[in-house]
């Protein structure tokens, strides 16, 4: 019997919203099914009041999660900003299913994103017979999400072009989107509301413009400043998506995470953790995101190929991968960090030499 690889926040975790919205006597915003205390529960981690343990979802500042909740009981967006990796469609997602009980109302935008797939499409046939009317429109997820008073991700916001980004300025400040053809409008419902998500490192976006920025609250999203913390994260996420694809964990995982996450925060900071060596930085973002990948395929490895023992060999490919985005550039980097800084470690040399190996 097949199974889905992977289904919404607010079905995988739909044990703990039910929990938490059984004890959950607090005032709720319009067409919420939460409070907005109980949501930062679910997102922070926590207890029911029915004893049942709640996960966190977000490992970091309360307080960024507090606004974040804060912004969507307003009428005002809230736009959730950072480097690559760092969270955001994760976040926007598990918002979307605490506050709506859906999180499946989302726009990927992209370069070839056009206003079609904002604002509303048409029915092709339906048009050509009849003409435009009501039955030949296609209502795009955030033309479903004003007529049902329910919030609407739009992921990778920046990534879309300018002029399409403004198709977003009128629902955004009048609540309201006309429909020319039809000589009508719809109305944004009570409850409706939009999470976006932009990156701000990545090449080849596109900036949003100054009437649209002032239309959304926008949340800087961090990378881990604390080394045990983003241990933690990706810790976690690893041993969820194990279960998920029947990978078994091996015992000496922990060790590896952290000699990976080592590796990973020296680069991206440009400095060794004690401060004694300055580095080259690569072009990519090394991310708790691509550590979280990193760490998934050498479990990957280990489970089909080197007898379920995890090591440095079996890392080592995806670790490069994961490094060495610019061929010649990053090359240069990792060859350096190897030579200055892990060739000196002896806890270290296995990767020394299957990096080494690898590139």
């Amino acid at each position: 019997m097949n199974a889905a690889i992977r289904l919404p926040a607010e079905q995988v975790y739909a044990a703990e919203l039910h929990a938490l919205a059984q004890g959950d006597d607090r005032q709720k915003p319009a067409g919420w099914s939460l409070s907005p205390k109980a949501v930062l529960t679910y997102l922070m981690g926590g207890k029911a009041s029915d004893g049942t343990v709640i996960s966190p979802k977000y490992v970091g500042r309360r307080q960024l999660m507090e606004t974040a909740v804060a912004t969507l009981a307003t009428d005002r967006a809230l736009l959730l900003l950072g480097v690559p990796g760092t969270a955001k469609s994760w976040v926007s997602e598990h918002l979307a299913g605490a506050i709506m009980g859906n999180s499946t109302l989302v726009v990927q935008c992209t370069a070839g994103t056009d206003e079609n797939q904002i604002r509303y499409g048409w029915n092709y046939a339906q048009l050509l017979a009849k003409g435009p009317s009501q039955e030949a429109l296609v209502p795009t997820p955030l033309y479903r999400a004003m007529q049902d008073g329910k919030l609407c991700r739009l992921e990778e916001l920046t990534r879309m072009g300018s002029d399409v980004q403004d198709t977003l300025i009128t629902v955004l400040s009048e609540k309201m989107m006309p429909v020319p053809e039809l000589n009508t409008s719809i109305y944004a419902q009570r409850g409706f509301n939009i999470i976006a998500t932009a990156n701000n490192r990545d090449k080849g976006v596109n900036e949003l413009s100054s009437a649209l920025k002032r239309r959304f609250n926008v949340v800087v999203l961090p990378l881990p400043d604390d080394m045990a913390e983003e241990v933690s994260i990706v810790s976690r996420r690893v041993g969820e998506m194990a279960g998920g694809l029947d990978l078994p964990v091996p015992k000496n995982v922990g060790e590896e995470i952290a000699r990976v996450l080592t590796i990973f925060r020296e680069l991206r900071s440009g400095a060794t953790a004690d401060g004694k060596v300055t580095l080259k930085t690569p072009s990519g973002s090394l991310s708790t995101a691509e550590a979280i990948a990193t760490m998934v395929s050498g479990l990957s490895q280990a489970a089909w190929f080197d007898d379920g023992k995890l090591h440095a060999e079996g890392l080592a490919p995806s670790l490069v991968g994961a490094i060495v985005k610019d061929p010649v550039q990053d090359k240069v980097v990792l060859e350096e960090y190897l030579e200055t800084v892990l060739k000196k470690r002896p806890d270290y040399a296995g990767y020394y030499a299957a990096l080494n190996a690898a590139i």
